[in-house]
């Protein structure tokens, strides 16, 4: 995939070098606090190889993020067919992200994710773009709602991938922007390249 800059990130394939944080960001008890899984080393790396692939192939998914003035890598945010989970339309795409903790509250994930929104409705020409979260997953529903996403109660869900250990991870909230939405929107932080 050609990297897609904004004003601070770059949204790239992943590197052989980038294995350690994406085994931080899989395995962290806080980053992963809404899920019921932790990646072992050997399976995150598993994990990001499919996730290159991927991207190789397809030219977008669940890319690594890259503060441009450090080349540090911060975590992924991205785009991704949504196939396999409970999405009432076929082919639907996702907006998705996860970032070390120590990126939070930056803006970082606002600023990706409006980039990945344009090059979805822009570049793709999607009709919509989808995400979902655990209903009390704040800091993820209120990143959704600021790049103009909103909520579809009608479209909530239990999802099915949780086992029942976890039930108190089992509903998820629903969001959806459409492309008219998207056009109809004032844009702000536009990728730069």
């Amino acid at each position: 995939m050609k990297p897609i800059r904004t004003e601070r990130l770059i949204l790239r394939n992943w590197r052989d070098d980038d294995r350690p944080l994406f085994h931080r960001i899989n395995s962290d008890e806080q980053v992963m606090e809404f899920f019921p899984f932790r990646r072992s080393r050997a399976e995150a790396d598993a994990k990001l190889d499919a996730f290159r692939a991927e991207i190789e192939h397809d030219g977008f998914g669940w890319t690594a993020a890259e503060v441009a003035q450090t080349g540090e890598c911060i975590g992924f945010v991205g785009l991704h067919g949504a196939e396999n989970k409970p999405v009432p339309n076929a082919g639907a795409v996702e907006i998705g992200w996860r970032l070390a903790p120590e990126y939070w509250g930056k803006g970082y994930v606002s600023e990706a994710a409006r980039a990945w929104l344009a090059f979805g409705f822009e570049t793709l020409e999607l009709d919509e773009i989808v995400s979902f979260a655990v209903w009390n997953n704040t800091r993820s529903t209120a990143v959704m709602e600021r790049i103009g996403m909103r909520r579809d109660p009608a479209r909530d869900f239990d999802h099915p991938g949780v086992p029942d250990s976890h039930p108190h991870l089992k509903r998820h909230f629903f969001y959806a922007i459409s492309r008219n939405d998207w056009f109809q929107s004032p844009k702000q932080n536009p990728p730069l390249s």
